[in-house]
């Protein structure tokens, strides 16, 4: 019975902790008009690791957009939750394009906003070095428009 209790309190603590962090997100991204220069996570290299799972989370980006919406800061909260419950876990970030175009530029595209979303997550308190992006992927097949501006979000 002990142990439910702590159960519960851990995931009230993790609930509260979350919802805090994604209202200090809101308040930045808020007032991001205001601020002159936000300080950017370090860069990081691309990596070569299988993703495992279903994503944790989708972001989908309008057409030659990397930025993220109000709407997409939810993520913050869903991945600081999920690293949470598993403290060696690692957030493996997948940026996706379409296969049309300059595949050159249709690559650069999908690293920044796949960038956009590891920025994101390191101001909302995710640490930077847990933080790994997979080299961009182009979609093939019949999906819709907007898979291939996805970035994907896996905990593992």
């Amino acid at each position: 019975m002990a142990a439910n209790d702590d159960d519960e309190s851990t995931a009230v603590i993790v609930g509260v902790l979350a919802g805090i962090a994604l209202a200090v997100v809101a308040v930045v991204y808020s007032g991001s008009s205001k601020v002159t220069k936000v300080a950017k996570a370090p860069a990081f290299e691309v990596v070569e690791i299988a993703p495992q799972g279903e994503p944790l989370a989708k972001v989908y980006f309008a057409v030659s957009e990397a930025k993220l919406t109000d709407a997409d800061m939810a993520v913050v909260a869903l991945t600081l939750q999920a690293l949470a419950a598993n403290s060696r876990a690692i957030v493996l970030l997948s940026g996706f394009h379409d296969p049309s175009g300059d595949a050159r530029q249709n690559a650069e595209l999908a690293r920044a906003r796949a960038l956009s979303v590891r920025d994101a997550l390191v101001a909302g308190g995710v640490p930077a070095d847990r933080c790994k992006l997979r080299k961009p992927e182009s979609t093939v097949g019949s999906g819709s428009p907007e898979e291939s501006r996805r970035v994907e979000i896996r905990v593992q």
